[in-house]
């Protein structure tokens, strides 16, 4: 319960900073409040002891409920407006972006489990993504704080990046909106990114991520499937193909497709959700420890970059293809 209850309390601490500052979003709070309380040294005895237990569910378990809520945001009526170019070009990006992350950070040396975690956040959204992959590659906690760290710097910079090259870049009100949708990690620092330019871009941002947000389920359930035939103990356990709290994901996206739920329960179910995943991850931050990352994190760093430059360029096409 320790742990539970500051992760939560740090979560409503993220939620007073929002309605303080409405450009920096909820769940970025979260993060960079982990971020800061991990870096403290008379806090770190607490944050291994007795607060660790209660952290580590906050971080799992709590991040996977509400990434099962997320999919009450989707609606395939919704993705379908966009049109098949648009979908096709967003789904193609997702996939390279993907697939070459896991290339860079193999290729460059990152440990264990963090080029496909990275990959996971820049090309899908952000550190929930990263929780997710994390939960279906059963990676430790540590192998996620360098990519949470990584996603969340460049989704705060891609808030200030992305407006000032707006009008240089020749984009309209809706173009500008579909570039942030298909370009910037998490969903918050989408909204936070694209109510720049107005109502039309904000709409056709959030669509264009919400897309997005729905390969996490193939991208996981792929990625689960390529684990379980690398598994050395054929007879031991393996990864899902499909986890649960996927599957629970899949089944709200139905859910709210085909089933007319009042406004009062998809406003509360977004509440909970954002609740959920800001405590979650208020948790993550709270691994990240910048003197290591110091140490052993330049390759990461040059890999993050590179995909959050592969990302913004090829949603840049995709908005002039589009």
């Amino acid at each position: 319960m320790p742990g539970l209850v500051v992760a939560a309390s740090a979560a409503l601490v993220a939620w007073l900073v929002h309605l303080a500052v409405p450009a920096v979003p909820i769940l970025t709070a979260a993060v960079a409040l982990g971020i800061v309380v991990g870096q403290v040294p008379a806090l770190r005895p607490a944050l291994a002891g007795g607060l660790a237990p209660g952290l580590r569910v906050a971080a799992r378990r709590l991040l996977r409920l509400g990434i099962v809520l997320l999919g009450l945001k989707l609606s395939l009526v919704d993705i379908a407006t966009l049109g098949w170019v648009s979908i096709l070009t967003t789904v193609a990006v997702v996939v390279v972006t993907f697939v070459g992350t896991i290339g860079l950070g193999r290729a460059l040396g990152l440990p264990g489990h963090q080029p496909v975690l990275v990959a996971s956040g820049f090309a899908i959204c952000g550190a929930s993504a990263i929780g997710a992959m994390a939960a279906t590659v059963r990676a430790r906690d540590e192998e996620q704080a360098v990519p949470v760290a990584l996603v969340t710097l460049c989704g705060t910079l891609a808030i200030a990046v992305l407006p000032a090259l707006w009008h240089p870049l020749g984009l309209s009100t809706t173009g500008f909106g579909h570039w942030v949708g298909a370009g910037v990690h998490d969903v918050g620092q989408v909204v936070a990114t694209a109510q720049l330019a107005g109502s039309a871009a904000l709409a056709v941002a959030v669509v264009v991520k919400l897309t997005r947000v729905l390969m996490l389920a193939p991208m996981v359930a792929i990625t689960a499937a390529v684990e379980r035939r690398r598994a050395i103990e054929p007879t031991g356990p393996r990864p899902a193909i499909v986890p649960l709290f996927v599957a629970g994901f899949l089944a709200a996206v139905l859910l709210n497709t085909f089933v007319p739920l009042p406004e009062p329960v998809l406003a509360g179910a977004d509440l909970v959700q954002t609740a959920l995943l800001a405590t979650a991850l208020f948790a993550l931050g709270a691994s990240i420890r910048f003197a290591e990352l110091a140490r052993t994190g330049w390759r990461a760093l040059v890999v993050g970059l590179t995909s959050w430059a592969l990302v913004a360029a090829l949603a840049y096409g995709a908005v002039l293809i589009g």
